[in-house]
Order: structure tokens, then C-alpha cells, then sequence
């Protein structure tokens, strides 16, 4: 979506970010619970995403790989979040929740297919859509920082059909025991579409800026 935008709005808002500080591993439960080792076979910690995980390729959702999962672990929850949005808050790309703790990983395009044909139940994200949502930053604001985190929560209340980031902070707060984070990294250094001005792109991420919807 946002490929359409001239440059210059990229630069405007260079320093615009949400902030690593603000994604739910640093914001939310206590600070000494345990780490998970969270890897991709697709791209390497704080390497480039391929294009084909983006909104400039296929859209893919990323293999992901993890380890040291507690055995009192009565689920695992997936966020992915966007640290350098220019947004108050981290973009939510995805949310993925009631992960059978005896799993070690999810395959590719597992969660951005359509919703139902999904065999992970999915949350909200911050399109309040279902699913994957691929990394679509503005051409030239630089690195965009992706974390995928996952989280090890003790047995407790359910989660709602279709949590959104707040309801899982909640979660993560009152019984989260582990957690894991790896970053990938994309950026656009220029417009995909470099003549069109598209006033509309422009308005939304105007929109956006105000603030993601974190429900």
C-alpha cells in the first residue's frame, strides 16, 4: 500500500518511530522470566526479510524456529511487530495464539493465507485484519526493525476468538514465563512506483500516523 508514496514523505518522517522500547518483549511482564531461542531458517538475527515475506513480493509469512520452551508452558502466543513505524505505538503485522507449547516452530506462509484455512488461531492486527500483514514501510525512512516475538504463558483464561495486542499484553502481564525475540530488517530506498502521487496513499498514512489501532 504504502509503495506509492513519493519519497520525500519517507525523509519527513525519518525520525517518526515508535520505538524498540515499545514492543510488547520490553513492555510487558516481568523483566526475569525466561528466554526463548527464536530463529528463522529464512533470514538470520537482524538480517534483511527476503522480499518474498514483504508487500513487495508474495507476502509470505516467515518460517520460524524456537527453543527452551518452560515445561509448565500451557501455550505460546506469536506477535510480530514493526519498531520503527512512524506511528505512537508499534505496527502489529501479526498476531498468533494458543500454540500448542509442544510444537517447535511454524513453516512458511502459515498464517497469511485466508484466516479459516488456517490451522493456528489468528488475532487482530493493526488493520484489524486476521493474519499476516507483509512489511510495507515508506520508501526512504530507512530500516524498518520487524520483531517476532514469542511468548510462553502459563495455564489461565482463555483467549477471546480474536485477540488484539492489548488482550495479549494482558495475557503476557499475568502469566507469561518466557519469551523470545528475533529481528528482521526491510526498507524501501525508493518508490515502487516512482511517478505516481497518490494522494489517497498519502491521507492514510496520515491516518495511520495517529496512531495504529492496538485493540
Amino acid at each position: 500500500m504504502l509503495e506509492k508514496l513519493p519519497e520525500a514523505i519517507g525523509h519527513a518522517l525519518a525520525n517518526q518511530r515508535a520505538g524498540m522500547e515499545k514492543i510488547l518483549f520490553h513492555a510487558e511482564g516481568p523483566a526475569a522470566t525466561a528466554l526463548l531461542d527464536v530463529t528463522s531458517p529464512a533470514f538470520a538475527p537482524n538480517g534483511e526479510l527476503p522480499r518474498r515475506f514483504t508487500a513487495d513480493g508474495e507476502g509470505l509469512s516467515p518460517p520460524l524456529r524456537w527453543r527452551n520452551v518452560p515445561a509448565q508452558a500451557a501455550t505460546l502466543a506469536l506477535v510480530v511487530e514493526d519498531a520503527d513505524s512512524p506511528t505512537p505505538e508499534p505496527l502489529v503485522h501479526a498476531i498468533v495464539v494458543d500454540i500448542d507449547p509442544r510444537e517447535a516452530g511454524l513453516v512458511e506462509g502459515l498464517y497469511s493465507g485466508p484466516p479459516e484455512a488456517s490451522p493456528e488461531k489468528l488475532g487482530r492486527n493493526s488493520y484489524l485484519m486476521l493474519g499476516w500483514l507483509p512489511p510495507d514501510p515508506p520508501p526512504g525512512h530507512g530500516v524498518h526493525r520487524y520483531a517476532f516475538q514469542v511468548f510462553a504463558l502459563a495455564a489461565g483464561e482463555p483467549l477471546s476468538k480474536a485477540p488484539g495486542r492489548r488482550e495479549v499484553a494482558a495475557a503476557i502481564r499475568e502469566r507469561g514465563i518466557a519469551r523470545g525475540c528475533l529481528i528482521g530488517t526491510y526498507q524501501r530506498t525508493a518508490p515502487v512506483y516512482p511517478d505516481e502521487r497518490a494522494d489517497t496513499e498519502t491521507a492514510q498514512l496520515s491516518e495511520l500516523a495517529n496512531g495504529p489501532v492496538l485493540d
